[in-house]
């Protein structure tokens, strides 16, 4: 049987259509994903996140354990509040999944990985914290939610808790406030600027009829799917795996690799990968012809299959088919790229990711 989060009723109550996730019945759309989408770029969208897990992780050891556990090194967290994104990887390099970890104080963490890994990845982290001075607990109790879009903040800030707010509008990307049990952080998963706001569940469903009441649009898998590939973001289980390394994911720059003798899991193997390479790497792609692009697809350069996409979908901001793709070779500007769809070859043109940053196009759509 399905979970289901705190705001499952309100889901309901707002016709919300109901679909699996990660275990999860959650929402995919409100009965229009285009709309979600644009009023996330546009203006204000909240989503609910509950699915994803935090795990706290204090003790004597917690530093040094995570700079042991991850791929990026949480030794560069100074201050309390700051966060990072990273990897955690197998042995062999592959990714097990991404996460963010947040520091709170010396020696006090909060990770939040993702759904449909979380159990296989609480169950990884306690295996290797055996031994170690670091308490883990899981935190059920806690709900999550995004608001996300340019209006985003200035909308939640009079919601927020009064010894919470003025802490949370001086914020910078990628730093956290908390009190009281609530959590604010200036992060999110769409491209667009916002807060992700972990609360204790039963503030949840306060929380999110103030946020629509103050205007923000509900918003589902669906447009936060759509956003997160515009913004060049990896989907775990698609865009990367624990078959694929992040030097193969577009995700080479969460490695930290200096200090040179910092031995985090998977170090050897990536080593060895960065001084001989697969040659598999994360590319862009924009349909120049009919269609939409979805994962599978084979890339081919001149008729060759050099690849597959591994995420596509139409862009409601760009008006076109973007994707991500894992490739070998020449698929560079000038390759002769295209995508088999439906038993026909259309062209593609490789580019760079993100596709969107903050509600505007930044690839050039002139030849396309």
């Amino acid at each position: 049987m399905a979970s289901k989060t705190p705001l499952f009723a309100e889901h309901q109550r707002l016709g919300a259509r109901i679909v699996p996730f990660g275990g999860w019945d959650m929402p995919l759309h409100y009965g229009s994903q285009l709309v979600e989408h644009h009023a996330v770029r546009r203006a204000a969208g909240v989503f609910d996140v509950s699915h994803m897990r935090p795990l706290d992780l204090d003790g004597d050891d917690a530093e040094s354990f995570l700079r042991r556990l991850l791929a990026n090194d949480i030794a560069r967290l100074s201050d309390p509040g700051q966060a990072l994104y990273g990897c955690l990887l197998n042995d062999a390099g592959g990714v097990l999944d991404d996460l963010i970890v947040y520091r709170r104080g010396p020696n006090r963490y909060r990770l939040v990985v993702n759904a449909a890994t979380a159990d296989q990845d609480e169950a990884w982290i306690r295996a290797r914290a055996a031994g170690h001075a670091v308490a883990i607990d899981r935190r059920d109790d806690l709900a999550m939610l995004a608001i996300q879009g340019p209006t985003g903040r200035e909308l939640a800030s009079p919601i927020l808790p009064a010894d919470l707010r003025a802490a949370a509008a001086g914020l910078a990307p990628f730093r956290s406030a908390e009190d009281g049990g609530w959590f604010v952080a200036r992060t999110g998963y769409t491209g667009e600027d916002g807060y992700e706001i972990m609360i204790p569940s039963d503030d949840a469903v306060a929380l999110w009829r103030a946020l629509l009441a103050a205007g923000a649009q509900p918003c589902g898998l669906g447009a936060r799917d759509t956003l997160r590939l515009e913004a060049g973001m990896n989907l775990y289980g698609q865009d990367m795996d624990e078959t694929t390394t992040p030097l193969e994911s577009g995700l080479a720059w969460t490695l930290a690799w200096e200090p040179a003798n910092r031995a985090f899991i998977g170090r050897s193997a990536l080593e060895a990968q960065r001084a001989a390479p697969t040659g598999r790497r994360q590319v862009g792609l924009l349909l120049c012809g009919p269609g939409v692009l979805r994962p599978h697809q084979v890339v081919l350069n001149r008729g060759e299959p050099i690849g597959e996409v591994t995420s596509g979908g139409f862009s409601p901001t760009l008006e076109r088919s973007i994707a991500l793709a894992r490739v070998t070779g020449d698929a560079g500007r000038n390759a002769s790229l295209a995508v088999e769809i439906r038993g026909r070859q259309i062209p593609v043109r490789c580019v760079r990711p993100p596709f969107v940053r903050h509600g505007q196009s930044r690839i050039d759509l002139s030849d396309s």
